[in-house]
């Protein structure tokens, strides 16, 4: 690698811009303001009805016990439901709710039109540049999530 210095600036950029789109999505967010881990398990139950806790654990690589943590506070939020599974008495499966689902669709608004507002204010050439790093970005999300399935 030729810049030494490389890691930690892409890293801190990462973590940088993150943290201020959260911030700012946040402003005007109903109650209950909702953590990271509890978004993280709405979002993949969202994309994948019908989830076990088990494999949402796998998937969001965290404890069983974790995310039946996060699944009580979610159920008792009425963010989410539990259904008996069909298959296996003793497994449910995870739904979102459908106020679960606006808030969802929202908040993927919310970021959509920032994210664009911020662009829009970016000189073509920068522009230009963070799309030309996209594909490098894709095979770098690609590596670490190969990576981490292996584990």
């Amino acid at each position: 690698m030729d810049d030494p210095a490389l890691p930690a600036d892409f890293e801190g950029l990462l973590v940088g811009i993150n943290r201020l789109v959260r911030r700012r999505l946040r402003l005007g967010v109903p109650e209950p303001r909702l953590r990271g881990a509890q978004v993280e398990l709405l979002r993949l139950v969202g994309a994948r009805p019908g989830l076990r806790v088990s494999e949402a654990a796998e998937e969001l690589r965290l404890a069983g016990n974790s995310v039946s943590t996060l699944v009580r506070q979610l159920v008792g939020l009425g963010m989410l439901t539990r259904v008996p599974d069909p298959a296996d008495g003793r497994a449910v499966l995870l739904r979102v709710t459908p106020a679960a689902a606006a808030r969802l669709r929202a908040w993927e608004e919310r970021r959509a039109a920032l994210l664009r507002e911020q662009l829009d204010r970016l000189p073509d050439e920068d522009r230009a540049a963070l799309a030309a790093a996209l594909p490098a970005l894709r095979r770098l999300a690609a590596n670490l999530h190969e990576e981490e399935a292996t584990r």
